[in-house]
């Protein structure tokens, strides 16, 4: 399911136009993204948590020269499914 098809299934759910659905679809995922960028977690009771994970500086090696280089530590997003959720997905 593309973005579009998203707002379009929400919009028919909800009984409200489409461009409204877009607006308020943008608007929470922007919420959701600056929370993340602030280092905050994001809770949606009964879908799942998005969190910002760390991830440890480590050694690599490059495959076209097999030469060790380091990687860096790094932050990125992350998703925990509810246990409502994958319940649902389950079936």
């Amino acid at each position: 399911m593309q973005k579009t098809d998203f707002i379009k299934a929400v919009a028919e759910r909800a009984k409200v136009s489409q461009k409204e659905t877009k607006l308020i679809i943008d608007a929470a995922l922007e919420v959701i993204t600056e929370a993340l960028a602030r280092g905050e977690k994001v809770t949606l009771t009964g879908f799942g948590t998005f969190e910002v994970r760390s991830r440890q500086a480590r050694e690599g090696v490059n495959p076209q020269t097999r030469e060790k280089m380091h990687i860096p530590a790094t932050k990125t997003p992350g998703f925990s499914a509810s246990s409502t959720l994958k319940e649902a997905v389950r079936g």
